[in-house]
């Protein structure tokens, strides 16, 4: 069974894949022994194009809350008809017909049943509308509930998180499908987000923002509008279990209001986003690059068209942990061949970044979620820029200088600080200083924390190495590496004088990575 499921793996696109393999004219043999004629030369691995000695033009700094003006849906034609179909979510894979006990009937949440007993649940239920409508916010009398029905629930989180998944798999197995194999990592992320957002109610426009992102996100993993309803009540049964004396009517009206508010936004989300995008693109790894002994550089060529800005991240998923997604920075800017570039760390016990470095190879097809991340630079305004990049974290600096390049006002600097342990672990280097030699603006400053000083390299730990330069007053600061890394750098640049509002991050590591 290994066997047969590692050649499935290797196997790439299989013989429809094989041929339409780039760099072979339409129509050719890809046989050698059934060419005529002398032996065409043909290239190990797909023909990529050079990189273009300029980034392609960017959208406005609006982009990508709104990509599309014509309000149509653009028609989805994914290349890869024949890849592997290990890791698909949806309608006929055959892991989510073996878990399908029952079909899905879809329901809006607001048809939760709400329960009233008493007279005073009975005028909140009636406030509340009798026809299911959603006040926003919630009342001061429903967060109170909340919060107090909070307070007796997160000390026993572990316990409620495994009795809320064993409900919603038990009474709703066409669920299961929708998580990975393996819920050491994904168990507590579905529960204790809901908790987060109910405790969070009160601030509308935070809570609106937040669980919009949710529901855009959620879609890769096949997440439908009548999936929320079976989620809800199964989270209002578990939390009546763990609540104590704290729970009762009206608690439980509240956190169906509450439920029903989050779930409404995130399937309002969903649907607006399906419109105009899919729920993932199918991606083609091209060219597969060891820069050190866990770092290697990955080109993907996506099967239409990738919006994304320089400074933004993805979610990836490999073939291999089916429902598993990990979170990574583009490493250029958008190209006109449209091949996108990652640069992956193999972390300990990291399930997809060990497998993006170790297993991946050219012909191996990827699944990736949309572009976001708010570390975009608007350079229309022509401020000055500061970069900190530590470790991989130097994939989106590098992304940002490209786009700057093109993009860039008169007279701008951008000055990046790119630190490592050791020497060997600066594999971006010597391109950081090629860019440098023929753009005269940027500056480049390597720098080792680690033993032995190497020559024309700074040493110290990152942040207070930057704190030894400067001042930094009147640039914008983007800094991505380690959270640890970034927090400290946050705090330097703080303590220094520059504006919170002019500093840019986006803690990719707190975003599961591994």
């Amino acid at each position: 069974m290994k066997s047969r499921r590692t050649l499935l793996i290797r196997t790439g696109l299989g013989s429809a894949g094989a041929a339409a393999v780039p760099g072979l004219p339409q129509g050719q043999a890809s046989d050698p022994v059934a060419a005529v004629g002398p032996e065409p030369v043909r290239p190990s691995v797909p023909v990529i194009p050079p990189p273009p000695a300029q980034p392609p033009a960017v959208p406005g700094p609006s982009y990508p809350e709104a990509p599309s003006t014509t309000g149509t849906a653009p028609a989805f034609q994914p290349l890869f008809t024949d890849a592997p179909g290990l890791n698909w979510a949806g309608s006929g894979d055959s892991r989510s017909s073996a878990w399908a006990a029952q079909p899905l009937v879809p329901q809006l949440p607001v048809a939760l049943p709400v329960a009233v007993s008493t007279d005073e649940s009975a005028e909140s239920a009636e406030s509340a509308g009798s026809a299911g409508s959603v006040e926003l916010p919630l009342t001061e009398r429903d967060i109170e509930l909340i919060r107090a029905s909070l307070a007796v629930v997160e000390p026993v989180a572990d316990r409620a998180t495994a009795h809320f998944y064993a409900l919603l798999f038990l009474r709703h197995p066409e669920v299961r499908s929708l998580f990975p194999a393996a819920m050491d990592v994904q168990r507590d992320r579905l529960f204790r987000t809901l908790l987060a957002a109910a405790r969070g109610a009160e601030d509308p426009a935070e809570l609106r923002a937040r669980m919009s992102a949710l529901g855009r996100g959620h879609r890769r993993y096949g997440t439908l509008t009548g999936h929320y309803a079976p989620v809800g009540e199964c989270l209002v049964q578990a939390l009546a279990r763990y609540a104590g004396n704290r729970w009762g009517d009206d608690t439980e009206l509240a956190w169906r209001r509450a439920y029903r508010l989050i779930s409404t936004i995130m399937i309002e989300a969903a649907e607006e986003d399906a419109r105009t995008s899919p729920p993932w693109w199918q991606g083609e790894v091209v060219r597969h690059e060891r820069r050190t002994r866990d770092v290697a550089v990955l080109t993907v060529r996506p099967d239409q068209a990738y919006p994304f800005r320089a400074g933004q991240y993805c979610s990836l998923e490999t073939p291999w942990w089916p429902r598993v997604w990990r979170h990574y920075s583009f490493a250029s800017a958008p190209r006109p061949d449209g091949l996108l570039t990652f640069h992956v760390k193999a972390v300990q016990a990291g399930w997809v970044s060990n497998a993006l470095v170790h297993r991946a190879a050219p012909g191996d097809v990827l699944r990736l979620g949309p572009a976001a991340g708010a570390m975009t630079v608007d350079h229309a305004a022509g401020t000055d820029l500061l970069c900190l990049g530590g470790g991989t974290g130097i994939a989106p600096i590098r992304a940002l200088v490209e786009e700057a390049a093109e993009h860039g006002g008169p007279g701008r600097s951008v000055e990046v600080f790119y630190g490592a342990r050791h020497a060997a672990e600066l594999y971006e280097l010597d391109a950081l200083r090629g860019l440098a030699g023929r753009l005269p603006w940027l500056t480049v400053r390597p720098v080792l924390s680690g033993t032995g000083p190497a020559e024309g390299v700074l040493t110290g730990e990152l942040p207070e190495v930057v704190g030894r330069f400067g001042p930094w007053s009147g640039r914008e600061a983007v800094l991505s590496g380690p959270p640890a890394m970034v927090r400290r750098g946050v705090g330097v640049l703080l303590r220094m004088g520059l504006p919170a509002e002019r500093i840019r991050h986006d803690l990719v590591g707190e975003r599961a990575s591994g």
